[in-house]
């Protein structure tokens, strides 16, 4: 085994780069991180990613390590050869809409989601909830606009775009998403979801909210 990524089943980040990872077909190991008790906050963590977070891979054949979701696709497109685009043009697509979405819906949603679900009630601060849940819906109008007539964000068929920007998309817990209010991301995130070897993050990664109960 020599692809061990650093993760935990609540991070849709983390799921970006351990879908990747999965669907590429090359081996590797999921390394829990308990994140809700401070682990990624510590120094032998911030040994391994100055920036206190998850994902992380590290390729010990190569005594290699990269952080970030979208560093780590484009890593594994690097060595697998697959979920880059098949053009130079297609390849820069693919880097638009991953910037897309860290900037406009990975990063939003993610944080909603946790002022949402995972603070005690009286902490979470409705206003900001109420902010990032307006521009959530434009993240989705986008997102569901560009997918009119197609299978898939860029080209015909699955990329780094499509890893990316469902990250978070497949989680239970409410964060100002309805599949059923956007019906084209609907019929994208089921074509995903039919990819061989496709799993639910909290069935691909060790942690979800049930083993917090």
């Amino acid at each position: 085994m020599t692809l061990k990524l650093h993760c935990f089943g609540e991070s849709g980040n983390a799921y970006k780069a351990a879908l990747a990872l999965e669907l590429s077909g090359l081996e590797w190991e999921a390394v829990y991180v308990d994140f809700f008790n401070g682990a990624s906050r510590t120094e032998a963590f911030k040994a391994l990613n100055t920036m206190g977070e998850v994902p992380a891979l590290i390729d010990t054949e190569h005594e290699y390590a990269i952080t970030q979701s979208g560093a780590i696709q484009d890593y594994i497109s690097h060595i697998s050869g697959k979920f880059a685009g098949n053009s130079p043009e297609e390849r820069r697509e693919v880097l638009r809409w991953v910037l897309f979405d860290n900037h406009k819906l990975s990063s939003i949603a993610g944080m909603t989601r946790y002022l949402m679900n995972f603070l005690p009630e009286d902490k979470r601060p409705k206003e900001v909830i109420a902010f990032n849940l307006g521009r959530l819906q434009g993240a989705y109008a986008t997102l569901n606009a560009h997918l009119e007539g197609r299978n898939w964000i860029v080209g015909d068929g699955l990329t780094n775009a499509d890893l990316s920007c469902c990250g978070y998309l497949f989680y239970p817990e409410p964060f100002g998403f309805v599949r059923a209010d956007w019906p084209n991301i609907d019929g994208w995130l089921t074509h995903i979801s039919e990819t061989p070897g496709w799993k639910h993050p909290y069935d691909l990664m060790p942690g979800s909210p049930a083993d917090r109960a």
